[in-house]
Protein backbone atom coordinates (compact mmCIF):
# COMPACT_ATOMS: atom_id res chain seq x y z
CA UNK A 1 0.00 0.00 0.00
CA UNK A 2 1.23 3.44 -0.90
CA UNK A 3 1.97 6.10 1.68
CA UNK A 4 -1.08 8.29 -0.15
CA UNK A 5 -3.75 5.71 0.58
CA UNK A 6 -2.54 5.84 4.18
CA UNK A 7 -3.75 9.29 4.83
CA UNK A 8 -6.17 11.87 3.40
CA UNK A 9 -3.79 14.51 2.89
CA UNK A 10 -1.27 14.55 -0.08
CA UNK A 11 0.69 17.26 1.12
CA UNK A 12 1.59 19.19 4.21
CA UNK A 13 2.00 23.31 4.94
CA UNK A 14 4.97 24.47 6.71
CA UNK A 15 3.93 27.63 8.59
CA UNK A 16 8.14 28.32 8.93
CA UNK A 17 9.95 31.08 11.39
CA UNK A 18 7.90 33.01 13.44
CA UNK A 19 9.48 36.01 11.94
CA UNK A 20 7.36 38.95 10.04
CA UNK A 21 7.16 39.28 5.87
CA UNK A 22 9.58 42.64 6.23
CA UNK A 23 12.25 40.36 8.13
CA UNK A 24 11.96 37.39 5.83
CA UNK A 25 15.04 38.82 3.30
CA UNK A 26 17.40 39.23 6.41
CA UNK A 27 16.74 35.84 8.14
CA UNK A 28 17.03 33.89 5.13
CA UNK A 29 20.49 36.08 4.15
CA UNK A 30 21.47 35.05 8.05
CA UNK A 31 20.87 31.44 8.02
CA UNK A 32 22.25 31.20 4.12
CA UNK A 33 25.01 32.18 6.12
CA UNK A 34 24.77 29.97 8.76
CA UNK A 35 24.19 27.35 6.77
CA UNK A 36 27.27 28.18 4.08
CA UNK A 37 29.27 28.24 7.46
CA UNK A 38 27.91 24.91 8.47
CA UNK A 39 28.93 23.05 5.66
CA UNK A 40 32.08 24.57 4.34
CA UNK A 41 33.53 24.74 8.09
CA UNK A 42 32.45 20.94 8.49
CA UNK A 43 33.66 20.13 5.11
CA UNK A 44 37.07 21.89 5.74
CA UNK A 45 37.42 19.37 9.22
CA UNK A 46 36.92 16.22 7.21
CA UNK A 47 39.52 17.33 4.18
CA UNK A 48 42.17 18.45 7.15
CA UNK A 49 41.82 14.91 8.88
CA UNK A 50 41.92 13.24 5.55
CA UNK A 51 45.18 14.93 3.90
CA UNK A 52 47.79 15.41 7.20
CA UNK A 53 48.50 12.05 8.45
CA UNK A 54 49.32 13.46 11.45
CA UNK A 55 45.61 13.33 12.71
CA UNK A 56 44.92 9.66 11.48
CA UNK A 57 43.95 9.15 14.89
CA UNK A 58 41.11 7.64 16.51
CA UNK A 59 40.07 11.38 18.03
CA UNK A 60 40.04 13.20 14.75
CA UNK A 61 38.75 9.86 13.11
CA UNK A 62 35.56 10.13 15.13
CA UNK A 63 35.70 14.56 15.12
CA UNK A 64 35.59 13.74 11.28
CA UNK A 65 32.60 11.36 11.35
CA UNK A 66 30.88 14.12 13.83
CA UNK A 67 31.87 16.45 11.20
CA UNK A 68 30.06 14.82 8.22
CA UNK A 69 27.20 14.37 10.59
CA UNK A 70 26.16 17.56 11.54
CA UNK A 71 26.58 18.73 7.84
CA UNK A 72 24.09 16.46 6.90
CA UNK A 73 21.81 16.80 9.85
CA UNK A 74 21.41 20.51 8.67
CA UNK A 75 20.98 19.69 5.34
CA UNK A 76 17.75 17.31 6.11
CA UNK A 77 16.06 21.00 7.10
CA UNK A 78 17.90 23.81 6.40
CA UNK A 79 17.34 24.02 2.42
CA UNK A 80 13.81 23.69 2.18
CA UNK A 81 13.59 26.17 5.15
CA UNK A 82 15.42 28.68 2.94
CA UNK A 83 13.74 27.80 -0.01
CA UNK A 84 10.32 28.16 1.92
CA UNK A 85 11.25 31.65 2.84
CA UNK A 86 12.75 32.76 -0.42
CA UNK A 87 9.86 32.02 -2.65
CA UNK A 88 6.89 31.87 0.11
CA UNK A 89 5.82 27.99 -1.59
CA UNK A 90 5.24 26.15 2.63
CA UNK A 91 3.52 23.31 0.94
CA UNK A 92 5.80 19.93 1.02
CA UNK A 93 4.91 16.67 -0.42
CA UNK A 94 3.70 13.90 1.80
CA UNK A 95 6.35 11.47 0.74
CA UNK A 96 9.29 14.52 1.46
CA UNK A 97 7.59 14.73 4.60
CA UNK A 98 8.56 11.41 5.41
CA UNK A 99 12.01 10.95 4.20
CA UNK A 100 12.80 14.14 6.31
CA UNK A 101 11.27 13.12 9.13
CA UNK A 102 13.10 9.56 8.36
CA UNK A 103 16.84 11.23 8.12
CA UNK A 104 15.86 13.57 10.89
CA UNK A 105 15.92 11.38 13.21
CA UNK A 106 19.22 9.21 11.84
CA UNK A 107 21.02 12.07 11.86
CA UNK A 108 19.86 13.08 15.34
CA UNK A 109 20.36 9.83 16.59
CA UNK A 110 24.33 9.49 15.18
CA UNK A 111 24.78 12.50 17.05
CA UNK A 112 23.70 11.02 20.25
CA UNK A 113 26.29 7.69 19.71
CA UNK A 114 28.93 9.85 18.31
CA UNK A 115 29.14 11.98 21.37
CA UNK A 116 29.38 8.68 23.47
CA UNK A 117 31.99 7.14 21.72
CA UNK A 118 34.06 10.61 21.45
CA UNK A 119 33.88 10.14 25.12
CA UNK A 120 35.04 6.73 25.97
CA UNK A 121 37.93 7.74 23.48
CA UNK A 122 38.78 11.16 25.84
CA UNK A 123 38.61 8.35 28.77
CA UNK A 124 40.90 5.58 27.72
CA UNK A 125 43.17 8.24 26.56
CA UNK A 126 43.24 10.06 30.10
CA UNK A 127 42.38 7.13 32.53
CA UNK A 128 44.63 4.00 30.51
CA UNK A 129 46.95 6.64 28.56
CA UNK A 130 49.58 3.34 28.18
CA UNK A 131 47.30 1.15 26.45
CA UNK A 132 45.48 3.46 24.28
CA UNK A 133 46.70 2.25 21.63
CA UNK A 134 46.15 -1.07 22.12
CA UNK A 135 42.49 -0.66 23.05
CA UNK A 136 41.66 2.04 20.47
CA UNK A 137 42.52 -0.25 17.66
CA UNK A 138 41.46 0.72 13.88
CA UNK A 139 38.91 -2.16 14.41
CA UNK A 140 37.37 -1.61 17.95
CA UNK A 141 36.84 2.77 15.73
CA UNK A 142 35.37 1.29 12.66
CA UNK A 143 32.70 -1.03 15.00
CA UNK A 144 31.78 1.73 17.13
CA UNK A 145 30.96 3.85 14.18
CA UNK A 146 29.07 1.17 12.30
CA UNK A 147 26.96 -0.12 15.52
CA UNK A 148 26.13 3.52 15.76
CA UNK A 149 24.58 3.64 12.08
CA UNK A 150 22.91 0.35 12.54
CA UNK A 151 21.35 0.85 15.70
CA UNK A 152 20.57 4.69 14.17
CA UNK A 153 19.32 2.87 10.96
CA UNK A 154 16.95 0.53 12.82
CA UNK A 155 15.21 3.85 15.28
CA UNK A 156 14.93 6.06 12.30
CA UNK A 157 13.08 3.35 10.10
CA UNK A 158 10.88 1.67 13.13
CA UNK A 159 9.56 5.22 14.19
CA UNK A 160 9.06 6.26 10.41
CA UNK A 161 7.33 3.19 9.46
CA UNK A 162 5.15 3.43 12.66
CA UNK A 163 4.52 6.89 11.15
CA UNK A 164 3.28 5.63 7.53
CA UNK A 165 0.31 3.85 9.33
CA UNK A 166 -1.48 7.33 10.69
CA UNK A 167 -3.74 9.20 8.94
CA UNK A 168 -4.27 12.90 8.75
CA UNK A 169 -7.81 13.90 8.15
CA UNK A 170 -8.36 17.61 9.51
CA UNK A 171 -6.04 20.67 9.18
CA UNK A 172 -2.41 19.73 7.46
CA UNK A 173 -0.70 22.54 8.53
CA UNK A 174 2.26 21.93 10.39
CA UNK A 175 3.33 24.79 13.06
CA UNK A 176 6.99 24.53 12.37
CA UNK A 177 9.81 24.74 10.24
CA UNK A 178 10.57 21.09 9.35
CA UNK A 179 8.35 17.55 9.70
CA UNK A 180 9.07 17.11 13.59
CA UNK A 181 7.88 13.73 14.48
CA UNK A 182 5.84 14.89 18.06
CA UNK A 183 4.20 17.66 16.33
CA UNK A 184 2.88 15.35 13.40
CA UNK A 185 1.71 12.67 15.99
CA UNK A 186 -0.17 15.83 17.57
CA UNK A 187 -1.78 16.07 13.97
CA UNK A 188 -2.76 12.78 13.74
CA UNK A 189 -6.58 11.70 13.44
CA UNK A 190 -5.32 8.27 13.88
CA UNK A 191 -4.41 5.95 17.56
CA UNK A 192 -1.14 7.16 18.38
CA UNK A 193 -0.10 5.58 21.77
CA UNK A 194 2.18 2.84 20.24
CA UNK A 195 4.03 5.71 18.65
CA UNK A 196 3.89 7.48 21.68
CA UNK A 197 4.71 3.94 23.50
CA UNK A 198 7.86 3.31 21.04
CA UNK A 199 8.99 7.31 21.54
CA UNK A 200 8.98 6.40 25.36
CA UNK A 201 11.02 3.04 25.65
CA UNK A 202 12.88 2.75 22.37
CA UNK A 203 13.72 6.34 22.08
CA UNK A 204 14.41 7.09 25.26
CA UNK A 205 17.11 4.35 25.33
CA UNK A 206 18.45 6.36 22.41
CA UNK A 207 19.24 9.43 24.81
CA UNK A 208 20.06 7.96 27.91
CA UNK A 209 22.70 4.90 27.21
CA UNK A 210 24.44 7.33 24.84
CA UNK A 211 24.05 10.15 27.76
CA UNK A 212 24.59 8.13 30.56
CA UNK A 213 28.19 6.64 28.48
CA UNK A 214 29.05 9.77 28.19
CA UNK A 215 28.41 10.23 31.96
CA UNK A 216 30.23 7.56 33.23
CA UNK A 217 33.63 8.51 31.09
CA UNK A 218 33.94 11.65 32.79
CA UNK A 219 32.92 10.78 35.97
CA UNK A 220 35.81 7.78 35.90
CA UNK A 221 37.92 10.54 34.12
CA UNK A 222 37.74 13.20 37.23
CA UNK A 223 37.92 10.36 39.53
CA UNK A 224 41.15 9.78 38.19
CA UNK A 225 42.38 13.59 38.56
CA UNK A 226 41.02 14.14 41.67
CA UNK A 227 43.24 10.92 42.70
CA UNK A 228 46.17 13.05 42.21
CA UNK A 229 45.43 16.50 41.61
CA UNK A 230 47.40 19.15 40.16
CA UNK A 231 47.22 22.05 37.93
CA UNK A 232 49.22 20.68 35.51
CA UNK A 233 46.96 17.39 34.91
CA UNK A 234 43.76 19.52 35.55
CA UNK A 235 44.65 21.92 32.62
CA UNK A 236 45.96 18.94 30.23
CA UNK A 237 42.28 17.43 30.97
CA UNK A 238 40.68 20.80 30.74
CA UNK A 239 42.09 20.92 26.98
CA UNK A 240 41.72 17.09 26.10
CA UNK A 241 37.88 17.58 26.90
CA UNK A 242 36.87 20.95 27.17
CA UNK A 243 35.54 21.17 23.31
CA UNK A 244 33.67 17.63 23.78
CA UNK A 245 32.48 18.99 26.82
CA UNK A 246 30.74 22.16 25.21
CA UNK A 247 29.30 20.51 22.78
CA UNK A 248 27.39 18.18 25.08
CA UNK A 249 26.19 20.81 27.15
CA UNK A 250 25.10 22.65 23.44
CA UNK A 251 23.11 20.02 22.09
CA UNK A 252 21.93 17.82 25.31
CA UNK A 253 20.88 21.33 26.52
CA UNK A 254 18.84 22.49 23.16
CA UNK A 255 17.31 18.99 23.25
CA UNK A 256 16.12 18.50 26.81
CA UNK A 257 14.76 22.25 26.22
CA UNK A 258 12.55 20.99 23.60
CA UNK A 259 11.47 18.20 24.45
CA UNK A 260 12.02 17.32 28.28
CA UNK A 261 11.37 21.10 29.50
CA UNK A 262 8.51 22.23 27.68
CA UNK A 263 5.42 21.78 28.38
CA UNK A 264 1.62 22.34 26.44
CA UNK A 265 1.59 25.44 27.79
CA UNK A 266 5.08 26.60 26.49
CA UNK A 267 4.98 28.73 23.45
CA UNK A 268 5.69 26.55 20.53
CA UNK A 269 7.93 29.57 19.07
CA UNK A 270 10.00 28.89 21.81
CA UNK A 271 9.99 25.05 20.46
CA UNK A 272 10.80 26.36 17.15
CA UNK A 273 14.11 28.37 18.53
CA UNK A 274 15.59 26.01 20.56
CA UNK A 275 15.20 23.78 17.38
CA UNK A 276 17.13 26.10 15.23
CA UNK A 277 20.21 26.08 17.84
CA UNK A 278 20.67 22.34 17.44
CA UNK A 279 19.95 21.96 14.00
CA UNK A 280 21.60 25.02 12.75
CA UNK A 281 23.87 26.96 15.23
CA UNK A 282 24.81 23.70 16.90
CA UNK A 283 26.34 22.47 14.01
CA UNK A 284 27.86 25.82 12.75
CA UNK A 285 29.81 26.36 15.96
CA UNK A 286 31.15 22.66 16.18
CA UNK A 287 33.93 23.47 13.74
CA UNK A 288 35.03 26.28 15.64
CA UNK A 289 34.58 25.20 18.89
CA UNK A 290 36.93 21.87 17.95
CA UNK A 291 39.46 24.23 16.05
CA UNK A 292 39.81 27.14 17.21
CA UNK A 293 42.32 26.06 20.36
CA UNK A 294 43.40 23.03 18.64
CA UNK A 295 47.49 22.84 17.52
CA UNK A 296 46.56 19.85 15.73
CA UNK A 297 43.83 21.80 13.51
CA UNK A 298 45.56 24.66 12.87
CA UNK A 299 49.32 23.06 12.36
CA UNK A 300 47.20 21.14 9.83
CA UNK A 301 45.90 24.12 8.38
CA UNK A 302 48.75 26.33 7.95
CA UNK A 303 50.24 23.09 6.43
CA UNK A 304 47.58 22.83 3.69
CA UNK A 305 47.82 26.48 3.22
CA UNK A 306 51.29 26.44 2.49
CA UNK A 307 51.09 23.69 -0.07
CA UNK A 308 48.31 25.27 -1.70
CA UNK A 309 50.60 28.56 -2.09
CA UNK A 310 53.66 26.36 -3.08
CA UNK A 311 51.57 25.26 -6.13
CA UNK A 312 49.97 28.33 -7.04
CA UNK A 313 53.54 29.85 -7.10
CA UNK A 314 55.29 27.49 -8.86
CA UNK A 315 52.22 27.38 -11.41
CA UNK A 316 52.54 30.80 -12.09
CA UNK A 317 56.55 30.89 -12.70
Amino acid sequence: MSWENQSSVSEFLLLGLPILPEQRGLFFALFLGMYLTTVLGNLLIILLIRLDSRLHTPMYFFLSQLAFNDMCLSSVTVPKMLMNMQINHRSIPYSECISQTYFFILFGCLDNFLLAVMAYDRYVAICQPLHYTTVMRQELCVSLVAGSWFFCLFHSLLNTLLFTRLSFCGDNTIPHFFCDLSTLLKMSCSDVSLNELVIFVEGGMIIIVPLSGILGSYIRIWTTVLRDPSAKKFFKVLSTCGSHLLVVFLYYGTIAEVYFFSSSSTSNNKNIIASVMYMIVTPMLNPFIYSLRNRDMKRALETVVNQAKFLISKDSL
